[in-house]
């Protein structure tokens, strides 16, 4: 029998963080590392317990959940914690932020459990989830408000085919639609992938997605291809 995911819940409402923590030790393949109501103890506990994945909420008190992921999963962290955000559609710029802190995915709270422990498993193997749903709004408005004035896909390192494959990352697509949208195999996709973050010096899909948004390869949710002019 496999290790089980170890997860450590944070959140703050007790109702949600039990509920959480009730379905994920229901999983035969899951098990909770600990749990706690604040980031500051999410912190600790991290550090302490070493759980495989960290769901963390965002609003919360003593710490919030953005400063707790950036002091786990930041750029500058040598061993980063697998952070999954789960919030909700009227915290949309602080998962902006949150992704641009370490995280490698979120979901919304009124997700349904199974999208939840798919997510949980996904970050787990050290993937990135990004929520299809809302990827493109999400990421877009707030990367547009935050963009560099001098940004240019000039500046971006890429080849034609690369920046394609950046597009469709940035759209929420796996590495299996990808390769279908392009007609290509999935593992030319995945060198693809690892080419582009190798590149970019990027961690993981979350941050490429970010990165299209910032440098201005994907406007109200099209691709800008490079040398053509915005609109």
């Amino acid at each position: 029998m496999s290790t089980p995911i170890r997860v450590l819940v944070c959140d703050d409402q007790i109702l949600v963080r039990t509920g959480l923590v009730t379905i994920i030790d229901a999983q035969p393949d899951m098990e909770v590392a600990g749990e706690c109501g604040d980031g500051r103890s999410g912190v600790d506990l991290a550090r302490e317990l070493r759980p495989d994945v960290v769901v963390m909420d965002i609003r919360m008190p003593v710490l919030d959940g953005l400063e707790a992921t950036r002091l786990l999963a930041g750029i500058d962290i040598s061993n980063p914690a697998k952070v999954l955000v789960v919030t909700t559609f009227n915290l949309d710029e602080y998962v902006y932020e949150a992704l641009r802190a370490g995280a490698s995915g979120f979901l919304l709270k009124d997700a349904p459990p199974d999208r939840l422990l798919h997510g949980i498993r996904t970050v787990a193997t050290g993937a990135a989830l990004l929520d299809p749903d809302v990827t493109r709004r999400l990421v877009g408005h707030y990367a547009a408000s935050t963009r560099p004035a001098k940004s240019s896909s000039h500046d971006v390192p890429l080849t034609p085919r690369e920046l394609e494959v950046l597009r469709l990352i940035a759209e929420g697509l796996s590495n299996n639609e990808i390769a279908a949208t392009l007609v290509i195999s999935h593992e030319t996709v995945k060198t693809f992938v690892s080419r582009i973050l190798a590149k970019l010096q990027l961690r993981d899909r979350v941050q490429a997605v970010v990165y299209a948004y910032r440098h201005g390869l994907v406007a109200d949710g099209a691709f800008v291809p490079p040398g053509r002019p915005r609109r």
